[in-house]
């Protein structure tokens, strides 16, 4: 992301009046009905509904008491509390007197508490990775901090995104915009909708953590959004832990703030709460059963505390951001979220820019860069963030030398050099081992297993000990366990979590696959014991999809990748190394892969069926793209955005891939998910022929990666299809540079116009003998645009057969330019659409002119809705008998040639009159014919050398007499007609269609 669009200090600020009441008052004008939980389906039902005249929930006394502050009062009885559900009649807060005394809370960001609060957020954010910072020297935030990518994307609620098609298409418009995460709150240009709550969505590793320390260190330093007073981080991993405690929202904020002296204004807009990990989260988010509370001063559940804040019950006007794994993202309703964003990682200049940062020694990042960029598959993994510094950790030992080993090509692979490596550094340390690193390897594994099960990312003491880990000897892993929160957030006692939670996945499969090949234990099933019997690895793989696709949050979808990774032989090499017990064994997995292609055809939600692809491809099968073509084709509105194509990309750069096919039309991919395609059509693996993108959003953005691609890898690719995408010139240049072989190419609507024309002419001249099939349909090239194209045709070299310039803006001036090129190298043209331009008479004497001309080798003719009357009948009629002998097809449909044309047409087919029309297919729909100029034709298709095949004759005035004799010509077709195989006739209806 261009960091100049970074704002030291952007607009948060929300309209509100200065009612005091429990919920947010837009306008001096109108009152918000506070409605119940179920809330407006959309912001703009919620805007509708602020400017309506309904009333609020608020009783006022008297005008003075406008003005005076909330007195929060206090009910600890629970019956009296109404149900979020209740009725909207239900009164938050009731102002009777002028004498209410302040007992509520406010903020002002000169405040102590602010000013501690900024000191304390600084000092825990300050540091990136901070639970390894025992490894060395800590790293600085903004040293290492690289921008991430964050758009806005739809709404996570699949049955509400089914929309108009206009509000579909604002959405692609705005999709694809960069957003940074200091303006996560702040409308996109053309946005008018106020936004309190953010949801953002992301896979494990993307960055939606890095974001949020991003935006809550810079606020700490003063470097933006100093509107704002407050900003509480409540991740979910930490809330957990008060799963079973009772606290007010005011007690909760003290709490997290060691004060006892926080001051809150009901209608605070200057105070953002944020919630990070919704997928780690273990509360009960009850939305529709959960009391509703608008007194910060009462007590309830944590859940209750934060489905009232989400609902906008308690602090209407603070502003919520919410982070996800997109599995979890339903568990907040579509109605509490203004706004869906979703981290898209790191661009691939970020990718290099990261490792520069990470890496001091420029020449040793290169090197790593480089060797990234050999293995397409990992290259695309280091969008995600994560990856890159699991990385950066490991390739700079290997490739430095400090370490020994093959250099790892896969995702496991590199996961499991990262678990050697950190058991390798604890031999680094003055440590006197008890226990061996193997063992702790394997409990740590347990444990990862165990609390991952339990939706637990953070443990105590007891939980490490009930696994057998002594809290010393674990400290000096603390690579990947670590201690946190001791001293500061609302854990006030020892705690400890994996450094990353796809590390705890990675451990937990490792301890899962190795338990099952040395005890012959399946963890998943209870009553699993040790037996003699052996049990195959497919039920322990079944049993491990299974439970990943009824997770409602996504958490075991990397852990299951893990998994399934372990089996394959080439890993359990490397495993080898860490656990000298792994016995190398091939297994059959041929049950697996049919398991998950079968749960792929059950058609589970994008996100679980992009993680069964992963797998597919972590497996090495070979028919990944095939079961997605498969998947597509069973689901008309599959909607796949751009994160469905990395796994995409992997595959196509997989040395397994063979896959000469993909159909993406009409998913909005947008310009990030071609970049990820990209990545895997540049691999030399790829073998895809064809590429299909219509109607996916591309831009000129996404062209220029494709045409990266296409340079990096330019002998397979044959036919793409770029149709309905808003590639413009600019698009259109970036790929000309980069035709190479490519055969078939389609850029119909794509907002061409005459310079991009010039830069395709331009391709075709300096590499002229391949593009085969050139579309162009609804672009406005007009005739200077044909022109250029024109003087590439005229090249003997150029080998194009088909040219569809159907609704392009020609007249005159672009047909007889036309014409002249097709006269000048008159064997290679065969199809040719000129529909829908202003072709009339004139044009057509271009075209098809005295029989001097060579006779041209185009064999279809489409001139529909081309204004041509009878008199241009007369003109084809001389070229079907002479230049354009060789024509098996024309279309005329939406002419005015009436009878008179067509008794002139009928002439050319008279094989009596001429034996030099081949003819087999007429287009005549909608062109004033009648019963006399039908007469002419049935005269010359009785003809016995007649090579006509098929007659289309619908919306046209013929009377049933001529229908049955055309009838009859059908009929007929073993005598002198059997020559007339497939004639088709029609008319109008109220003429008696045949």
């Amino acid at each position: 992301m261009d960091p100049s669009l970074q704002s030291e200090s952007p607009a948060l600020k929300q309209k509100t009046s200065d009612s005091p009441s429990c919920v947010s008052m837009r306008s001096n004008a109108s009152k918000q009905h506070h409605d119940d939980f179920k809330g407006d389906r959309t912001s703009e039902d919620r805007q509708k509904r602020l400017d309506s005249s309904e009333p609020s929930c608020l009783s006022i006394g008297t005008d003075t008491s406008m003005n005076m502050p909330l007195h929060f009062k206090s009910d600890s009885n629970s019956k009296d509390r109404q149900k979020i559900s209740d009725s909207p009649e239900y009164s938050c807060v009731s102002l009777k007197s002028d004498a209410l005394k302040h007992d509520g809370i406010k903020c002002d960001c000169t405040s102590e508490d602010s000013i501690k609060l900024k000191t304390k957020l600084q000092k825990k954010f300050q540091h990136l990775h901070e639970a390894i910072t025992k490894q060395g020297n800590p790293t600085l935030f903004n040293e290492i901090y690289t921008e991430l990518y964050i758009t806005e994307g739809r709404e996570h609620n699949d049955e509400y995104e089914i929309r108009q098609i206009e509000t579909a298409t604002k959405r692609a418009e705005t999709e694809d915009r960069p957003i940074n995460c200091n303006e996560i709150f702040k409308p996109l240009p053309g946005q008018n909708q106020l936004i309190r709550s953010v949801l953002t969505k992301g896979v494990a590793g993307i960055g939606k953590t890095v974001s949020v320390q991003k935006l809550i260190l810079d606020w700490a330093e003063g470097k933006a959004n100093q509107d704002v007073h407050l900003i509480f981080p409540l991740p979910f991993r930490e809330l957990n832990l008060l799963k079973d405690k009772t606290f007010s929202l005011k007690d909760l904020l003290q709490f997290f703030m060691d004060t006892k002296h926080l001051e809150i204004s009901p209608n605070e807009d200057k105070i953002i709460f944020i919630f990070d990990g919704l997928d780690e989260c273990r509360l009960s988010l009850d939305f529709q059963n959960n009391v509703r509370l608008c007194d910060v001063t009462e007590s309830a559940s944590v859940d209750v505390l934060l489905t009232n804040l989400i609902a906008g019950n308690l602090l209407p006007s603070a502003l919520i951001w919410i982070t996800s794994r997109p599995a979890a993202a339903d568990l907040i309703p579509s109605e509490y979220v203004d706004r869906v964003t979703e981290v898209r990682g790191f661009s691939d200049p970020q990718k290099e820019k990261y490792f520069r940062k990470r890496i001091t020694d420029l020449s040793l990042a290169d090197r790593i860069v480089s060797h990234l960029k050999s293995s397409r598959s990992l290259y695309i993994m280091c969008h995600i963030p994560v990856f890159c510094w699991i990385s950066a950790t490991v390739l700079e030992k290997m490739l430095s030398g400090a370490e020994t080993g093959e250099i790892p090509k896969t995702l496991n692979q590199m996961y499991t050099h990262f678990l050697i490596l950190q058991t390798n550094i604890k031999h680094e340390k003055d440590y006197v081992e008890k226990v061996n690193g193997e063992d702790m390897i394997l409990k740590l594994g347990k444990l990862a297993f165990q609390e991952l099960m339990k939706h637990n990312m953070i443990f105590n003491e007891e939980d490490l000990r009930e696994c057998g880990i002594d809290v010393k000897e674990a400290a000096v892993y603390s690579g990947l366990c670590a201690q946190i929160g001791e001293e500061f957030g609302l854990c006030q006692r020892k705690v400890y979590c994996f450094v990353h939670l796809s590390i705890q996945e990675h451990l937990a499969a490792l301890y899962v696959h190795h338990t099952f090949i040395t005890q012959n234990i399946n963890v998943f099933v209870q009553t699993s014991k040790s037996t003699r019997t052996h049990v195959p690895i497919f039920d322990l793989h079944q049993k491990a999809v299974d439970e990943t696709l009824e997770s409602k949050t996504g958490l075991l979808g990397l852990f299951l990748r893990f998994l399934l990774g372990f089996s394959l032989e080439s890993n359990q090499t490397l495993l080898k190394v860490l656990l000298t017990q792994t016995e190398r064994k091939s297994h059959n997995l041929e049950e697996t892969v049919n398991y998950i292609k079968k749960k792929i055809d059950e058609h589970p939600t994008p996100e679980k069926f992009i993680n069964l692809f992963h797998c597919l491809n972590d497996l090495g099968d070979s028919a990944l793209v095939e079961q997605i073509q498969r998947y597509l084709k069973c689901r008309d509105h599959c909607e796949l955005k751009a994160k469905c194509c990395a796994p995409l990309a992997i595959a196509l750069a997989s040395e397994y891939s063979c896959v000469k096919e993909m159909n993406l039309n009409g998913n909005q991919l947008l310009d990030a998910g071609v970049k990820l395609l990209s990545e895997g059509l540049g691999s030399s693996h790829c073998t895809l022929e064809i590429l299909r993108l219509k109607n996916c959003g591309v831009t000129n953005e996404g062209c220029a990666s494709l045409a990266l691609a296409l340079r990096s890898n330019p002998s397979h690719l044959k036919h793409l299809d770029l149709s309905f995408n808003k590639l413009g010139d600019k698009g259109v240049t970036c790929l000309s540079d980069s035709l190479c072989r490519i055969q078939k190419l389609k850029l119909r609507a794509c907002d061409i116009t005459d310079e991009g024309c010039a830069a395709l002419a331009s391709a075709l001249t300096s590499n002229p003998s391949y593009l085969r099939e050139l579309y162009l349909t609804k672009n406005n090239i007009q005739d200077v645009g044909v022109k250029l194209l024109s003087d590439t045709l005229k090249n003997p070299e150029c080998q194009l057969k088909v040219l569809k310039l159907k609704e392009c803006g020609l007249a005159d001036e672009g047909f007889a330019a036309l014409a002249s090129a097709l006269r000048s190298n008159p064997s290679h043209m065969k199809k040719l659409d000129l529909s829908e331009n202003k072709l009339g008479d004139s044009g057509i004497n271009f075209l098809a002119n005295e029989p001097k001309y060579p006779t041209l080798g185009l064999e279809e003719l489409w001139l529909t809705a081309g204004g041509i009357t009878h008199e241009g009948c007369a003109a084809l009629a001389s070229a079907l008998t002479s230049n354009l002998s060789q024509l098996k097809e024309l279309n005329l449909s939406n002419n005015i040639i009436g009878d008179s044309g067509l008794k002139r047409l009928s002439a050319a087919l008279d094989c009596k009159l001429s034996a030099d029309c081949k003819l087999e297919t007429l287009g005549l729909n909608d062109c004033g014919v009648r019963d006399e100029g039908c007469a002419a034709l049935i005269s010359a298709l009785t003809s016995n050398h007649s090579h006509l095949r098929k007659l289309y004759l619908s919306g046209n005035e013929i009377g049933a007499s001529t229908m049955e004799q055309l009838s009859a010509l059908q009929a007929h077709s073993d005598n002198k007609l059997n020559k007339v195989k497939s004639l088709v006739c029609s008319c109008s209806a109220s003429s008696g269609c045949v």
